[in-house]
């Protein structure tokens, strides 16, 4: 149950009992990512409530210097036993050796042996030994071997990472880390659990296994280390372990064992073969039964289950167990319990109503009760939290009560009972997930294990094929916005696979290819689209195809980046020349081919800007946002080149304005992403920042960008370096490095800029080791095929540096490249900030050209106040002694414009009064001294 760096951060502001609103505030996200993240704490650590996790923040290690509390401990990474760990001195040594020796250790044991308890035992006392901690995985609720690497990746606080798979999540944080990774419950994801943990162990040197499971996992490299029942007697003829945990769970439960009952007791143990949860039931009954009513009880039991075959006699020894306590029960209660084995996680007496009740011998009104009878016989466990009581059945007891269910020929309609309760609850977490602020996360998170099971159960069988769809669809949905697309992909596909026509397979497939876009997994957009369109030629929807060709046409020119590998030469044209052959004249899919063939063309050329117009139009006429998002793209793209950046941002803000009336959904997600990248970068264009900082805000806040640090905090990294928020940037920048390297260091050439802007602050600092660090980023992120030097920002920002210092000459070096020649829209958006430090590093510089570089300089940054503003500095100093007005002007202009470095640059350059106050602005900001004049 790791926690995340974030989390860590969340988790010290509760322990100093801030609201949602101050830690947002401190830590410069969302109120409804401080709820998240609080909801997940409450999970992980299994804390009942705020209160809860402010003592578990206050109990955390403090940093001797006076830093903030540790991110985790090996008390926050393990479950907190229920009950005190008894005995197994021996074992517990043995295994530690065991691990010591080995890098993969099975613990291997029937359900009940106390497998589990002896693990985490053991890997508490190991927690020192590995440097990067060590990290429990509860296997139960994963029923999808797919699934695996996802559980272990939230429970490393992993989360999803648009870029990338879980596994690759999971193989890159372990690579360089010394862990012991606790598997816990592998016997039903046996080949899934041996694959991974093959790439594991042979890509993480350093890190080490230990699973359990009834059965051991057949594979060469593997340790198996058999858990025996409890001692009966200890090695000096006294009690043993066994007793031990009779005598303490008796006393528990209120009823200390009598000296005389010792023997008896003893015999019990004995006959239960020593296993633990078998020991603990027969404990459980000890205060109403006594140790003779145990040992009648007992003993008829086991006598009616000899015979069977000699694998299973430790299991017939807990099936014993359970089985008498299941025929003490009444017949309710009998029901009860197998009936809620339907639930794979905790659930309240609500939900158990819906699936067990009103249906004989249950009555109803009477589960609560039930329930809480069965709690206390140790049937089920009772975990009281924020929203109530819920409850609990341990797996193996769970099982049992399974098998029971198919005895009993009830296992149909209990399952249908659950599904239909599944839907019910769908429904209702979908529903509340519409409400801008609320606790839906945290419903989504209580029930996602249900909603996975039954979707299992129902797929499996034809009668329920159309709930199996709805709540594919449902499920689908949720875990998009819940953050997690990776899941949201496959359940549309399933959800495709599970339709009753073509057309329903097709829109399922769409919004697949959508979640598999915001994931940067364009090939798979592609693919999934492409069976979209044959969906949709099957059902007869020509026009369908084409848009869905034409899509996958735009994507390949207009998402590159998106690409695991380059599509086939002369594949965009097929798909268009395809498309126009399917549209029939439909109005949506000629401005889809529309935008296709815009993404195909030149920027500079004319006819590129009338095809956009014609898709603009014919995507309002027939009220489609996304379609005319698009359009606006290559708008933007096209006045982002002519350096028209004003009308860029306009068309840019446009875009989120047609898009926020909408839902976040999969469809509609690479719209809403690119969306505010444009819009911010169009912004930093037009020298808005306070504009560029709202827009990169809600890229930030995009549900399925929440907890990436690099894709969520890049924009607003860039926005608040040019503003001059410094100590805020190199927070970001932390959480940004972050972010990159716990999803495995991912090219990513459209996030190099935030690097450079970081690696600019920490050089505007004095850290020049910082600088190179960050620098070292860059040349990583870089896009393939496309340098930085062709998009100038680099050499934008080494000139703000070489200026600081006094060094214009090396700025003009720095600066070759004319601004009149950004032709192409990535550049286009750096012209007017480039513009300014070129002429501001000529004149400076005493270059020749320096006068008629402000000439040509006041047509780069035309549409950017603050570009215009450096310029018209720029022109003041070149008068005999400094234009005083002018550079006051100029100053007042970037106050304005929220601009702070250059408005105390220019309180520097205005010298007297105003520089003391210019330099004690810079040093507020964290600068070192402004070298002027320059040397």
């Amino acid at each position: 149950m790791g926690i995340s760096a974030r989390e860590a951060e969340v988790l010290a502001a509760l322990g100093e009992h801030l609201t949602n609103a101050e830690i947002g505030a401190r830590l410069f996200i969302s109120i409804r990512t401080v709820e998240s993240h609080v909801s997940s704490l409450l999970r992980k650590l299994q804390a009942d409530d705020r209160r809860a996790l402010a003592g578990v923040a206050g109990s955390l290690r403090s940093d001797p210097a006076g830093g903030s509390a540790a991110p985790t401990t090996v008390a926050a990474a393990l479950p907190s036993p229920l009950t005190p760990f008894v005995g197994r001195l021996a074992e517990r040594a043995a295994l530690s050796t065991a691990l010591h020796e080995h890098r993969l250790v099975t613990a291997v044991g029937p359900g009940g042996v106390g497998k589990t308890r002896l693990a985490l035992s053991v890997a508490a006392d190991m927690g020192d030994r590995f440097a990067d901690g060590v990290w429990y995985v509860d296997l139960v609720p994963v029923t999808d071997v797919l699934m695996i690497a996802p559980a272990i990746a939230d429970a490393l606080g992993l989360g999803e990472r648009p870029g990338g798979s879980a596994v690759d999540d999971v193989l890159g944080w372990l690579a360089e880390r010394e862990t012991l990774l606790v598997l816990d419950n592998c016997e039903h994801l046996l080949d899934g659990v041996v694959v991974l943990l093959e790439r594991l162990l042979a890509g993480s040197p350093r890190s080490t296994v230990l699973a359990t499971s009834r059965a051991r996992l057949l594979v060469p490299f593997e340790r198996v280390f058999p858990v025996p029942g409890l001692s009966v007697e200890a090695d000096d003829g006294g009690p043993g372990d066994a007793v031990g945990l009779f005598l303490g769970r008796a006393a528990a439960a209120g009823s200390p064992a009598r000296s005389g009952d010792i023997e008896g007791i003893t015999a019990v143990c004995r006959a239960l073969d020593g296993m633990a949860l078998a020991i603990e039931l027969a404990a459980a009954r000890y205060p109403s039964l006594g140790v003779d009513g145990l040992e009648a009880g007992l003993t008829d039991r086991l006598r009616l289950l000899a015979g069977g075959p000699r694998i299973d006699d430790r299991h017939r020894s807990l099936r014993s167990a359970l089985d008498w306590s299941y025929a003490l029960l009444d017949e309710p209660g009998q029901a009860v319990l197998r009936r809620v084995s339907a639930f794979a996680e905790p659930f309240t007496a609500t939900a158990a109503a819906a699936v067990v009740a009103d249906w004989s011998p249950v009555p109803a009104g009477h589960v609560p009760i039930i329930l809480a009878g069965l709690a206390d016989q140790s049937l089920l466990i009772a975990l009281a939290g924020p929203g109530g009581t819920r409850y609990r059945a341990l797996e193996t007891i769970r099982q049992y009560g399974a098998d029971r269910l198919d005895e009993a020929g009830e296992s149909v309609e209990t399952l249908s009972r659950h599904l239909r309760w599944c839907l019910a609850e769908s429904a209702v977490v979908e529903l509340a997930s519409r409400e801008v602020a609320g606790t839906w996360r945290t419903a989504f998170d209580q029930v996602a294990g249900e909603l996975r099971g039954a979707l299992t159960w129902a797929a499996g069988h034809a009668r329920h094929r159309t709930e199996a769809y709805r709540l594919a669809i449902c499920l689908a949905h949720l875990s998009f916005i819940r953050g997690m697309p990776g899941e949201s992909q496959r359940r549309y596909e399933q959800a495709a696979g599970l339709a009753d026509d073509d057309l329903a397979a097709a829109d399922a497939l769409r919004s697949a290819a959508g979640a598999a876009e915001s994931r940067h997994f364009g090939s798979e957009a592609l693919r999934l689209r492409m069976r979209a369109a044959d969906a949709a030629l099957r059902a007869g929807d020509r026009p369908g195809a084409a848009g869905d060709l034409a899509q996958n046409a735009e994507l390949i020119n207009r998402g590159p980046g998106l690409m695991a590998t380059v599509p086939a030469a002369g594949e965009v044209e097929l798909l268009i020349t395809r498309g126009w052959a399917l549209a029939d004249g439909d109005p949506a899919a000629e401005a889809r081919l529309l935008i296709a063939e815009a993404c195909a063309g030149a920027v500079a050329d004319p006819a590129t800007l009338q095809l956009v117009e014609r898709a603009l139009t014919l995507a309002r006429r027939v009220g489609d946002p996304l379609t005319e998002s698009a359009a606006l793209d290559q708008l933007t793209a096209v006045q982002l080149a002519r350096g028209e950046v004003r009308a860029a941002a306009a068309s840019a803000l446009r875009r989120t304005e047609l898009l926020a009336p909408m839902p976040v959904t999969a469809r509609a997600a690479l719209e809403f992403f690119d969306g505010f990248i444009m819009a911010a970068d169009c912004a930093v264009a037009a020298g808005d920042l306070r504009a560029g900082r709202r827009l990169a805000e809600g890229l930030r806040d995009l549900p399925f960008y929440r907890e990436e640090g690099h894709l969520a905090g890049a924009r607003l990294l860039l926005v608040t370096a040019l503003a001059g928020g410094w100590p805020e940037a190199l927070g970001l920048a932390e959480r940004f490095r972050e972010g990159w390297e716990r999803a495995g260091r991912p090219r990513a050439g459209n996030l190099s800029r935030a690097a450079y802007a970081a690696a600019t602050v920490h050089g505007l600092c004095g850290d020049d080791d910082a600088r190179a660090a960050w620098l070292d980023i860059v040349g990583a992120l870089e896009t393939p095929g496309r340098s930085v030097s062709e998009v100038h920002f680099g050499e934008f920002f080494d000139a703000l540096l070489l200026l600081h210092r006094g060094l214009p000459e090396r700025a003009v070096r720095v600066m070759v490249t004319p601004p009149e020649e950004f032709t192409e829209w990535y550049s286009g958006m750096w012209r007017p900030w480039y513009g300014a430090l070129w002429a501001e590093a000529a004149v400076l510089s005493g270059h020749r050209e320096a006068a008629d570089r402000i000439r040509r300089a006041r047509l780069a940054t035309a549409g950017n106040p603050i570009a215009t503003a450096i310029v018209d500095r720029t022109a003041a100093l070149t008068t005999h002694g400094g234009d005083r007005d002018g550079l006051t002007a100029a100053a007042a202009a970037l106050s304005d414009a929220g601009c702070r470095y250059q408005w105390a640059r220019t309180l520097v350059l205005l010298g007297g009064e105003q520089r003391a106050r210019g330099e004690s602005a810079l040093a507020a900001m964290g600068a070192v001294p402004m070298v002027w004049p320059p040397e």
